[in-house]
This record gives C-alpha cells, structure tokens and sequence, in this order.
C-alpha cells in the first residue's frame, strides 16, 4: 500500500486504573484531535476481567474504527504519546494500567516489522477486541484468515465479558 490517506483503521481501547471510563472518553477525544485522524465509531464499554500477569481490577474495554491520513507506523506512535499523556508506565508486562490503545487492523495491510504487526497478532483470541469490534465493524475482513470480525467472534467464548453500558457511537 503506498497511499495510507483515507484508510479505515480499527483500535482497542483499555483502561483498569483510576476513572477508566473518563480516562477512555477523554483519549477518544484526544484521539480525534490528533492530525490526520478522525474517529468515526466507537462500540460499547465492555467490562473484561484481566487475563495474564499479576491479580489487578477487571478492565474497560472498547473498540473504536477510525480514519487515518497517516501511515501506520505515525498512528503507532500517535498512540503511544496519547497513552503516556494519560500515565501510561510500561513495566509489568500485561500488568494493570491507565490506558492501553492498539491497533488491530488497518484497512487491509498486513506488516510484520520489529515495532509494528498488523493485524494484530493475538486479536483473533481476545474476546475483548473482537466482540465489540464486531458491533462496529462487523463485515470487516480480517486479511490473515480471510474471516470477517463477526466470523471470528463466533469461534470465541465470550463468557467472560460483560457488557457495562451501550452508548451512542460516535
């Protein structure tokens, strides 16, 4: 791909410390003022009990898809600085933290660098990506398996997320 403007890209959002919820409204916004991003739909929070890594609080989670007039390594790094404007601390791997932005796909590229994979290389087994992925954007084909995002979720248990609040998109 050597155009990336006006490309479709799909987020995760986490948050388990503080006011998760405000501290997620809050970067979705600060996302869309980032240049050459605009948000274009969010899905419901959804409360998801940690998995992996040290006893911490349930997590928020939410997925959002939005436009993009950067490549994918800018996005990167966009969500990086937005995630420690928020008090980001990288130090326990999938320990408890303030917020946590991914990217899970961007439009249809597939990249496998040392920084950067996409899609992203486990969202296939997170039930907290895919199910409110697949409320926004659920004819979405994810490239590596060729599947839509509703065609993946019916492959998951989902038990283990609960809905919190049904919001409007954005």
């Amino acid at each position: 791909m050597t155009d990336s403007s006006h490309q479709l890209a799909a987020i995760s959002l986490g948050s388990n410390l503080g006011n998760s919820r405000a501290t997620l409204e809050a970067a979705l916004s600060r996302l869309g003022t980032a240049p050459g991003v605009e948000v274009v739909s969010r899905s419901s929070w959804y409360k998801t009990a940690p998995r992996g890594g040290p006893q911490q609080p349930d997590y928020l989670n939410a997925c959002a898809v939005i436009k993009v007039a950067i490549n994918p390594q800018r996005l990167l790094a966009t969500l990086m600085t937005i995630e420690q404007e928020f008090g980001r601390v990288r130090s326990i791997r999938w320990g408890p933290r303030t917020l946590d932005l991914d990217i899970i796909l961007y439009a249809d590229l597939m990249l496998d660098s040392p920084d950067l994979i996409i899609p992203h290389p486990r969202m296939a087994e997170r039930a907290f990506v895919l199910v409110p992925l697949a409320e926004i954007a659920p004819d979405w084909v994810e490239p590596v398996s060729g599947q839509t995002i509703s065609q993946l979720v019916q492959k998951l248990d989902i038990s283990e997320l609960a809905e919190v609040t049904r919001l409007e998109q954005v």
